[in-house]
Parts: C-alpha cells; sequence; structure tokens
C-alpha cells in the first residue's frame, strides 16, 4: 500500500514528470477501470446537480461558479507561474480560456434546452470526429458512417425539436475537439500543468463578474448555492484528481475506449436525478456512437502496434 500523500503534491508530480507506459499499481488494472467509473460517473452527476439550480440561477449562473471551483483547485494544485510565459507560450493558453469558457457555456446551456443525455452525447462528437479524422481505412469509414447515422436519430426534425439546444450540443463538441487540440499545443510550449491551470484561473475571473452580476440578480437559497458548487466540485476536482490515478495503471488508449460510457450514464443520470426520459430511438442513436468511438479508438490502437509502436502511451 502507498504511503498517504497529500493530493495537491501528487499531482504535481505527475504534472511535472513525462508521460510514459502506465505502471499499474496494487490490484492491477481492474482498480484502474474502477476509477473511471468514478470519474465519469462523478463528472455526469456533478452536471445533473448543477441542472437542478438552472431554474434559480441559469446556466450561466452555474457555469461561473463551475468555473471559479476549477480555477481554484487547477491553481492550487498546479502552481503555474505565468509570469515567465514568453509570447509563444500565451498565444495557446490564451486560446484555451476561450475554447474552456466556450465549452462549459454551451454544454450547459445545451443540458438546460434538450437535457444531460443528448447535449453530452453531441458533446462526444468532438473527440471522436477528431478520432476518426486521424484514422484510415475501411474500419474508420464503417465507425463514421454508425456515428453519422446515430447523429441523424438524435437531430432527426420532430414536432418537440430544439435545434437551438442541439447547435449548442455540437459547438460543445466543437470546442471540445479544439480543447484537445489547443492542449496538444500548451503540451508542447509550457511544462507541466502550468498551462491549462493558467488558462482555468484567467477563465474563473473573467467569469468573476459575470457569476457576480447573475448571481446578484436572483435570491440565492441555500439549496442553489449547495448544487451550483457540487457541480463544480463533482466535475472538475473529483475527475482531475481520480482520472490522475487511473492512468498509472491504465494504458491512455484503454482511457479513451473507456470514454465511450459517458453519453450512456450521461442518460442515466438524467434520468434518475432530473426525470428526463428517452425514447427507444434516442437511446439507438446514443448506443451508435457510443459504439463508432470505442470501435475508432480500437482500430487507432492497432496501427502503432503493427508497426511496432508504444500502445501504452
Amino acid at each position: 500500500m502507498r504511503t498517504q500523500q497529500a493530493p495537491a503534491d501528487d499531482v504535481q508530480q505527475l504534472a511535472e514528470r513525462p508521460v510514459g507506459p502506465a505502471t499499474p499499481g496494487p490490484g492491477g488494472a481492474w482498480v484502474g477501470v474502477v476509477m473511471m467509473v468514478v470519474s465519469a460517473l462523478s463528472n455526469q452527476v456533478g452536471a445533473a446537480v448543477g441542472a437542478l439550480a438552472f431554474p434559480a440561477i441559469g446556466a450561466v449562473g452555474v457555469v461561473a461558479v463551475r468555473q471559479w471551483v476549477a480555477g481554484v483547485v487547477l491553481v492550487t494544485v498546479a502552481r503555474p507561474r505565468p509570469w515567465r510565459f514568453t509570447a509563444a507560450q500565451w498565444r495557446p493558453v490564451l486560446l484555451l480560456v476561450v475554447v474552456f469558457a466556450t465549452m462549459n457555456l454551451s454544454l450547459y446551456s445545451a443540458v438546460d434546452r434538450v437535457g444531460l443525455g443528448l447535449a453530452v452525447t453531441l458533446e462526444f462528437l468532438g473527440p471522436l470526429t477528431l478520432a476518426l479524422l486521424g484514422a484510415r481505412g475501411r474500419g474508420p469509414l464503417l465507425c463514421a458512417l454508425v456515428a453519422a447515422g446515430g447523429v441523424v436519430v438524435l437531430t432527426r426534425p420532430q414536432p418537440t425539436t430544439d435545434y437551438l439546444g442541439i447547435g449548442l450540443g455540437l459547438v460543445a463538441g466543437g470546442c471540445w475537439a479544439a480543447y484537445i487540440l489547443v492542449n496538444r499545443q500548451i503540451g508542447a510550449r509550457v511544462p507541466g500543468g502550468a498551462g491549462p491551470a493558467t488558462a482555468a484561473g484567467i477563465s474563473a475571473l473573467v467569469f468573476l463578474p459575470v457569476g457576480v452580476v447573475v448571481l446578484g440578480r436572483h435570491p440565492l437559497s441555500t439549496a442553489t448555492v449547495a448544487c451550483a458548487v457540487t457541480a463544480g466540485l463533482l466535475a472538475s476536482a473529483v475527475p482531475l484528481f481520480v482520472d490522475l490515478k487511473a492512468l498509472r495503471r491504465v494504458a491512455t488508449g484503454a482511457y479513451g475506449v473507456f470514454m465511450s460510457i459517458n453519453p450512456v450514464l450521461a442518460a442515466v443520470v438524467g434520468l434518475v436525478v432530473l426525470g428526463e426520459g428517452l425514447g427507444w430511438d434516442a437511446w439507438a442513436g446514443i448506443v451508435a456512437i457510443v459504439v463508432a468511438n470505442g470501435a475508432s479508438q480500437l482500430l487507432a490502437r492497432r496501427v502503432p502496434a503493427a508497426r511496432g509502436g508504444d500502445t501504452g502511451r
């Protein structure tokens, strides 16, 4: 058993060392799988609890609180020194600020309009698209067709279709894809976790006046504040720490495959916590997108393996 260590120090050590193959600890990969379930469930429950505060402070108010929590947690953990950044380092960091804020605002606004399950599934199309664009062959093409079929089922015109909500979910998906690409640039230019932490801190400052105005215009109850803060903790702080622990035990490729569980968990949590029921057609669309992502990730892992690459990275 590992000796107890402060979470901040633990994350700081991970941020300062290079990424390498996963090294399973006591309990092996199964412990990593449990951690990934906890992380994904925490993320979706956090979003659902935040949605409970929408009637009181709206999606903007909940996002503001979440940005504050994420900023405090990441800055405390990574302890960035932005005054040492060069102009080349600041450019992707500032771009990440825009992407980070837009992604959360569009996602939570979509949750408010179309429900948690559909919003998270649409957002999930962002990383899925990146995975498919980077693949070659008939397998990825088939995955793309399956995913496209799922999208058609989810977004087809109906009397109750909320096109603005669907559009916001797709914007969140585009932002998630941009988030991945920009983070790659930051990883190449800024050491450790200083770049994302700085972006989260600036985003929290940007949302400070917005949140103050929104919260000042609405009478706040203890339950509303508790829901908003809980959303920030469960959807930001908990996944941060748990994911870092899980990636020590499970290869990054396997982690990418397991991310597919998020839309399903979002639909289940939306049903249990928010009472958002989905028809069989919506479930079919979600399953199609989940299967397409899992298959595309597995196909992507086979390519470096065939070339003698390291699939444990």
